[in-house]
């Protein structure tokens, strides 16, 4: 019998210390709180997406994941700079590896341009999102290596959305 669909995508999570000077560049800015309409994203759900596969067969994906990430080696990695688009606040990732990473894991036939953000906010209001895009456009994070690739599934609760991870795939050591 097959395993039911989900939502899935493949994401790189910031390790705790990453997570927490963003945490508090946020908190010394005024952020994570209700704002003009703006919903920070909960801490415990940022990410990097990689690659989005809408609903999708988990144990399928794991494995075309599995093979797909055979031989890729981790990445070296930096929140730098800020950004909009309709409706959202993020934050800039940039990195070595990044980009093999995102190429390795995208879907087939998916020719979208890879930009290698972190959701921060969302909001309706574009004002709101721009004054937050020039308040938070001189954070730099710690670099960090990211080890591992995680398959996650997108479930809707009674808050929303939330993520879980389905599975992880470690990267191979640049040296």
């Amino acid at each position: 019998m097959p395993e039911p669909t989900a939502r899935l995508f493949s994401a790189l999570l910031l390790p705790e210390e990453v997570a927490t000077s963003l945490r508090c560049e946020l908190s010394d800015r005024g952020g994570l709180r209700a704002e003009q309409g703006l919903r920070w994203m909960p801490v415990e759900q940022w990410h990097i997406t990689l690659g989005f596969y809408g609903l999708d067969d988990p144990g399928q994906r794991a494995e075309w994941l599995r093979r797909r990430l055979a031989d890729s080696l981790s990445a070296t990695l930096h929140i730098d700079g800020s950004g909009t688009f309709r409706g959202v606040l993020w934050s800039q990732v940039h990195g070595i590896g990044l980009a093999e990473l995102a190429a390795a894991v995208r879907p087939d036939g998916d020719d979208r341009d890879f930009r290698a953000h972190l959701t921060l906010a969302r909001g309706p209001h574009q004002l709101a999102l721009e004054r937050w895009r020039r308040r938070f456009a001189c954070y730099r994070s710690p670099e960090w290596t990211a080890t591992e690739v995680v398959l996650m599934r997108s479930d809707l609760d009674e808050r929303g959305s939330g993520y879980s991870v389905v599975e992880r795939f470690p990267l191979g050591s640049r040296g």
